[in-house]
């Protein structure tokens, strides 16, 4: 299987596995500058050259080579469930991607058909009930997480759990998991762990969220759009990943997590 979803600087200084909307495109930013000293001239994701990629075939032998031996600082980062998979409806399921079209095809149309939903109208910008579309989109996640009915789970609301344990089923193993509510200290943490070919100021630096124009922006508070059946529901989803990682399951309005990552932990449970 390899090791999926996962970057590496061309100077092997840093193992990163990317976790969708866990500020992943700020952290292949960072990475990118500290081998050339810019910032990629774009969304990083579409970056082909710069930056090691498991997706591009001729980084693979080098990534699975330093990951096995473990050669370079590896680490990833995390997010609270609660906001994760309302930025994962907000941006996919609401907005208008990139490409000027909606997020893989006909994905939108069909939970509209099927679960009911509203998405703001074609662009995404008219006014709409968002706490009782986002519940019916949660239904759609855990029956497409736990049945893969309608369809496979998406990455970007598959659990956070189960993309950092590919890394370690297959060989890898983390130094760091810091969480993107604290971005700046857990980012810092990581770099100041390795020698890098050019410094940046983690404080000045621009946040390169790639997904903040696509869609509507949250009309109410992350507490707001969770009851008691939908906390039920990403109970079902996220249970490892509120555990795990030391997130306020009780509390939605708690974004901050608990305590710091277990590291022997993380691999022990997500090493089988």
């Amino acid at each position: 299987m390899g090791f999926p979803g996962t970057w590496m600087t061309e100077s092997e200084s840093l193992v990163y596995r990317v976790v969708p909307k866990c500020a992943c495109s700020t952290i292949g930013q960072v990475m990118f500058y500290t081998d050339h000293g810019r910032f990629y001239d774009g969304d990083i994701h579409d970056a082909a050259e710069g930056l090691h990629k498991w997706a591009q075939e001729h980084s693979q032998p080098l990534i699975e080579a330093n990951v096995r031996a473990h050669r370079s600082y590896a680490f990833t980062c995390v997010r609270n469930p609660y906001s994760r998979i309302l930025s994962s409806f907000f941006d996919k399921i609401c907005g208008i991607q990139r490409n000027g079209k909606r997020y893989r095809g006909n994905l939108v149309p069909q939970i509209i058909q099927k679960y009911g939903i509203e998405v703001g109208g074609p662009d995404g910008r008219d006014e709409f009930d968002q706490i009782r579309s986002f519940r019916r989109f949660l239904l759609f996640a855990r029956d497409s997480i736990r049945w893969k009915k309608p369809m496979d789970p998406d990455i970007h609301w598959s659990s956070i759990s189960g993309h950092v344990a590919t890394f370690i089923v297959n060989g890898g193993r983390y130094d760091r998991i810091f969480f993107t509510e604290r971005f700046e200290e857990g980012m810092a943490s990581v770099l100041g762990q390795v020698e890098t070919r050019h410094s940046l100021d983690l404080k000045t630096m621009p946040r390169f969220n790639e997904s903040e124009s696509h869609g509507p922006a949250r009309a109410h508070p992350v507490e707001a759009y969770f009851d008691d059946l939908s906390m039920h529901l990403m109970w079902e989803i996220y249970r490892k990943d509120f555990q795990l990682f030391r997130y306020d399951f009780a509390n939605p309005a708690n974004r901050l997590p608990l305590g710091e990552v277990d590291l022997a932990e993380v691999h022990a449970k997500l090493g089988d």
